[in-house]
């Protein structure tokens, strides 16, 4: 267990139970857990974070957990809109992912991203409060983000030396092998499905040393497909996914235009099933 006034994680498993009691989770679809659909409403999603949550509630009292991720938001928009509310919430573990959604955009510059992160980490760290930050994913795996895998490759190394000047946290996706396969991904090739999640938050707590029982899963095999039915099926993906997704950028939209946090407050972890108010606060998933 980490002293009062160390912030670090050991080395090793914490002996005793975890020191957090307030947790907030910052970002984006990957935060908010699109790709996941939760098994009491498929049109709510659950996540790593709602899964992290769970584990850490169920070894402390009076554990609390907020959620003001919101899908399609770009890294200018989740520091001007969810640090502070974070802060307000006086946090003392503080998950903060940020930027992936603009280096996937063509001509981003993942410096100028890294300008914006180092001043939300540095407000974020500000209050004594564990944080922990994500690399992005190894993209070599998919042909639809192999071409940007430069560029988060250089993200993550401007996420290393922000989390090394701040003492955060970072839980390391890009060296996540197991999630690069795309039978952890949803049909849309963007999110991580239930399985993606799943592994994410074993991640997050391995990261923060916190023990656990979730098991690794096993994902069906691939499907051998015939060259002519793969190809139909990129034709669907395309139509479905990937125009939209061009035709929001084009108009200068996004997917959580009308989408609020799904958690706003710092509740108990046994509210996370969704109730009319997460109902009335959902949009489209893409």
């Amino acid at each position: 267990m980490p002293a009062a006034d160390d912030h670090r994680t050991p080395f090793i498993a914490n002996a005793q139970p975890h020191p957090w009691r307030r947790y907030v989770a910052l970002g984006d679809s990957f935060t908010e857990g699109v790709g996941d659909p939760s098994p009491g409403d498929p049109d709510v999603f659950r996540g790593w974070a709602d899964r992290v949550a769970e584990v850490l509630s169920a070894q402390v009292d009076d554990f609390a957990y907020a959620n003001l991720a919101v899908r399609g938001k770009l890294i200018r928009q989740i520091v001007d809109d969810q640090i502070e509310p974070a802060l307000a919430l006086k946090p003392d573990l503080i998950t903060f992912s940020a930027g992936g959604n603009d280096v996937i955009r063509p001509g981003s510059d993942p410096d100028a991203v890294a300008e914006l992160f180092h001043d939300a980490v540095a407000r974020l760290a500000s209050g004594g409060a564990t944080v922990v930050v994500f690399t992005g994913i190894d993209t070599d795996f998919t042909p639809v983000f192999r071409s940007i895998r430069g560029k988060v490759a250089i993200y993550n190394e401007n996420i290393r030396t922000i989390a090394d000047e701040f003492d955060c946290i970072v839980a390391d996706q890009w060296s996540l092998k197991v999630v690069q396969d795309p039978r952890f991904f949803a049909d849309d090739r963007l999110h991580f499905n239930s399985l993606g999640h799943h592994e994410v938050a074993r991640m997050v707590l391995r990261a923060l040393n916190v023990p656990n029982e979730l098991e690794p899963m096993q994902p069906d095999p691939l499907p051998v497909r015939p060259w002519r039915e793969a190809r139909s099926e990129d034709l669907v993906w395309a139509r479905e996914f990937l125009v939209p997704w061009v035709l929001r950028r084009l108009r200068h939209q996004s997917s959580g235009d009308h989408v609020t946090a799904k958690r706003p407050e710092p509740l108990p972890v046994k509210t996370l099933a969704p109730g009319k108010d997460a109902a009335a606060r959902r949009g489209d998933q893409v």
